[in-house]
């Protein structure tokens, strides 16, 4: 069993920067996948960004590419969400994700992922 919390959310200007951690209790094996999803008011849960836990490789939405960076820290069984030149739109709770098997075609999928984090606020302002 794994237990996500997230932390790291809150107010921002537009154009700053926030960093988003999420700490896992619990063994993290070289198969898992960790994701960040994000939920705006109204809106369904979509895919922000994912790392590989084996080789630390990453995947992004599109709308994300050059702004944030998805990281793991092995040793602290933490993964991070580094959100540059943050939009009003980026406006969201931001979940933190595992799947203990990574699939190619499903990553991107919230129903690809067993456990979820509480989520964090991220609120960027005009």
């Amino acid at each position: 069993q794994v237990q996500l919390v997230e932390s790291g959310g809150g107010l921002v200007q537009a154009g700053g920067s926030l960093r988003l951690s999420c700490a896992a209790s619990g063994r993290i094996f070289s198969s898992y996948v960790m994701a960040w999803f994000r939920q705006a008011p109204g809106k369904e849960r979509e895919f922000v960004a994912a790392v590989r836990w084996s080789d630390e490789r990453t995947y992004y939405a599109d709308f994300v590419k050059g702004r944030f960076t998805i990281s793991r820290d092995n040793a602290k069984n933490t993964v991070y969400l580094q959100m540059n030149s943050l939009k009003p739109e980026d406006t969201a709770v931001y979940y933190c994700a595992a799947s203990r098997f990574w699939e190619p075609s499903r990553y991107y999928y919230a129903s690809f992922y067993s456990y979820w984090g509480q989520g964090t606020q991220v609120t960027v302002s005009s």
